[in-house]
C-alpha cells in the first residue's frame, strides 16, 4: 500500500487503535480481530520487549492491514521501525515532526504535538497528520476545536482520553481521526481471547466515528456554525 493510500485509509477509517502486547500469539490475535471488525488498522507499542520483531511479524503475515509502530521517542529506534516495514510512525512528541526524512520516508508521518507551535513545526517538517497529545488533559474536544480555528487545513489526530463518551465530541470538534488504546482494546481482552467484546467495542467506535461525522456540529459545545 503507498503512502497516500495510508493517509486516505486512516482518514476513512478515522480510528488508530493502539495495542501493548509482548507476545506474537496476542500480536496477531489482536491485529486479527480488530481486521475482522472492519478496522484494518493497528499501532504497535515499541515500548514492550521485542517490539522489533513483533512488528516484522505484523508486516509480514497481516499484508491486508496497516501496521504502524508507537510510543516513538529517538530517530534510531524510528529508522528500525521503518527497516521492519512499518506503514505510519507516530509517539508522543516532536522527534518525528524533526526528523529529516519526515517528507521523504515512504511511511505515513504523524508525530505527537500539544501547543500551537508544536502543530506548526510537526507540519512544517512535512508531516501527514499531527497528533494532539494529550487531549483530554487539556480541554478535550474544546481544545481540538480551539486548534482548527487558525489551523483549518492541517489534520488533527485527538489522542489521550478517547473513549464511548469522548469519541464523537473529538470528531465534532474537527478531529480527522482518534487515537485510541484500552477503551478500544481493554488489555485483559486480548489474554482472555475476548472476541466478541474486541468486535463489539470496535462496532461501537466505528458507528460513532461515522455518526459524528454526519452530525451538524454543535454550537454550543464546539462552537462552530451551522453549514
Amino acid at each position: 500500500m503507498t503512502k497516500p493510500e495510508v493517509r486516505s485509509r486512516i482518514e476513512e477509517i478515522g480510528l488508530i487503535p493502539c495495542i501493548h502486547v509482548s507476545s506474537p500469539e496476542d500480536a496477531a490475535y489482536a491485529t486479527q480481530e480488530l481486521a475482522n471488525a472492519g478496522i484494518p488498522i493497528v499501532e504497535l507499542t515499541m515500548i514492550v520487549p521485542g517490539a522489533l520483531d513483533l512488528l516484522a511479524g505484523l508486516v509480514r503475515d497481516h499484508p491486508q492491514v496497516i501496521v504502524g509502530a508507537g510510543e516513538l521517542m529517538d530517530s534510531a529506534t524510528t529508522r528500525r521501525c521503518l527497516e521492519a516495514g512499518a506503514q505510519f510512525l507516530t509517539g508522543p512528541g516532536l522527534e518525528l515532526g524533526s526528523a529529516d526524512f519526515a517528507g521523504q520516508t515512504s511511511a505515513v508521518i504523524i508525530p505527537g504535538a500539544l501547543t500551537p507551535t508544536e502543530v506548526m513545526r510537526a507540519w512544517g517538517a512535512g508531516c501527514d497528520f499531527v497528533k494532539i497529545f494529550p487531549c483530554a488533559q487539556v480541554g478535550g474536544a474544546h481544545y481540538i476545536h480551539a486548534l482548527k480555528a487558525p489551523f483549518p487545513k492541517i489534520p488533527l489526530i485527538a489522542s489521550g482520553g478517547v473513549n464511548q463518551e469522548t469519541a464523537g465530541d473529538f470528531i465534532r470538534a474537527g478531529a480527522t481521526a482518534l487515537g485510541i488504546g484500552e477503551a478500544l482494546i481493554p488489555h485483559e481482552s486480548i489474554p482472555l481471547r475476548q472476541t466478541h467484546r474486541i468486535r463489539e467495542l470496535a462496532r461501537r467506535f466505528l458507528s460513532i466515528v461515522k455518526h459524528a461525522r454526519a452530525e451538524k456540529p454543535h454550537r454550543k459545545e464546539a462552537g462552530h456554525p451551522a453549514p
